[in-house]
């Protein structure tokens, strides 16, 4: 059962709503260590002074913000208490909006906001949430969490509600400062209309069970068969011809696509 890493109320205007906050996601990444190639023993990392070459324990280093190259500001923990946020376990709603109007990009960590086991504490989460669902909004505030004030937005989920974590906007890298962006080429009426037939053809109603990552689950297959002494062989890949004829290659992508669907048809039948 997860734990709750936050808990406090959010607060709307005079209305406040005791609620606890579980991180929505569980990250499956494989991680690894660093070993010695020919002994198989860890790999451990050393701070060493750039200057003497020797090591220096944690309670003698300090962290440094850069103002130009070399050049060092020393940053102590007094400096960072100074401009620490206050910790009022309290999500403060500043505005509601209308969701198609929040840029995803600007999404980061996601979380679900439970009501506490308090007296009322249940029907005001409830209140909130269907307040918000009747009128099509969500709500865009701010929280501390781990001593750093977040940029939140809270949404009404089903019977529950998420907060996202959000990035403010001079986070996110604009279009215009990416090489070869935007995009100025104009798309042929012809290939246009093939291009729109591969979207209908590959589009299907949204079913998040059906996608995986296989990629783990190869790299975790190979690890188990190589604990069990079991050599590994690397098959060759077929590399992908470049793109000539983009007219060609959209109506084969048609083809293959309906191919793809009387398969499944098929198996679904048998």
């Amino acid at each position: 059962m997860p734990r709750a890493i936050w808990s406090g109320s959010i607060s709307l205007g005079l209305v406040n709503v005791p609620v606890r906050l579980f991180s929505a996601v569980q990250r499956k990444d494989v991680h690894f260590h660093q070993l010695q190639e020919s002994t198989g023993s860890r790999i451990r990392y050393k701070k060493v002074s750039e200057s003497s070459g020797r090591e220096v324990s944690s309670d003698h280093i300090v962290k440094g913000y850069e103002l130009s190259k070399g050049n060092y500001v020393p940053v102590t923990d007094e400096d960072f208490e100074a401009v620490e946020p206050e910790r009022t376990h309290t999500i403060e709603i500043e505005d509601f909006v209308a969701l198609e109007e929040i840029d995803p990009l600007q999404f980061t960590n996601t979380y679900w906001i439970a009501p506490q086991d308090s007296n009322g504490a249940s029907k005001a989460y409830a209140l909130l949430r269907e307040a918000m669902d009747k009128k099509g909004r969500v709500a865009v505030g701010r929280f501390v969490l781990r001593t750093k004030e977040h940029l939140a937005l809270v949404r009404p989920v089903g019977n529950a509600m998420a907060l996202h974590t959000m990035l403010y906007p001079d986070e996110v890298v604009a279009v215009s400062d990416i090489d070869g962006l935007p995009v100025r080429a104009k798309a042929d009426a012809r290939e246009l209309k093939a291009a729109e037939q591969l979207v209908d053809a590959l589009t299907v109603s949204w079913d998040p069970k059906k996608y995986r990552d296989t990629y783990r689950e190869k790299l975790l297959d190979v690890i188990k068969r190589k604990a069990k002494g079991e050599e590994i062989v690397t098959e060759p890949r077929e590399e992908r011809a470049e793109v000539v004829d983009l007219m060609a290659a959209l109506e084969a992508s048609i083809e293959a696509s309906k191919s793809s669907k009387r398969r499944r048809r098929t198996k679904k039948s048998a």
